[in-house]
């Protein structure tokens, strides 16, 4: 991960998706990053209230995008979650029909699912979190904040930090 600036990140919204018990962390993620992928499941075991953030690195992973559209969409059905960790552990099956099966094994309407995938509403939402963590001076996935500030270093020892 980048090192950080000191730029404060947005505070939790009613919106965002949200996992978990614990000190809050709000954690920017790009849905095709090997690092994240690597540190993800270790993530999602912490006794953290999560804060998952889109942050797709377009320019790094040109996949990166359709991954983070098929998770908003998902979330729109309440798999959000679900998604993001099979994401990270099947990676080498990312492509359109990898991720409608994914949809079906979730449950999922899977023409609300195709529909909002390509949705003007999914985009914006996934560029929105882009955008915060640009200001919040995220140059890197993962990046992760608690109580509105950066936490330095290695993003796990980080997060692990909140949890002692």
């Amino acid at each position: 991960m980048d090192e950080l600036t000191s730029a404060a990140v947005p505070p939790l919204r009613a919106d965002d998706h949200v996992t978990g018990r614990g000190p809050e962390a709000i954690v920017y993620i790009d849905l095709a990053c090997p690092a994240c992928a690597a540190v993800w499941p270790r993530i999602r075991e912490l006794p953290l209230e999560l804060c998952f953030r889109h942050f797709p690195m377009t320019s790094k992973h040109p996949r990166s995008p359709a991954l983070h559209a098929a998770a908003e969409a998902a979330a729109g059905q309440g798999a959000l979650w679900e998604m993001a960790d099979s994401l990270f552990a099947e990676r080498g099956r990312v492509d359109d029909p990898h991720l409608w099966e994914r949809a079906e094994r979730f449950g999922l309407d899977l023409d609300r699912f195709q529909s909002d995938r390509r949705s003007g509403a999914v985009a914006e939402r996934v560029q929105r979190d882009f955008r915060s963590g640009v200001r919040a001076g995220v140059a890197g996935t993962p990046a992760a904040f608690a109580e509105g500030a950066p936490l330095p270093g290695e993003v796990e020892a980080g997060l692990r930090g909140l949890t002692t």
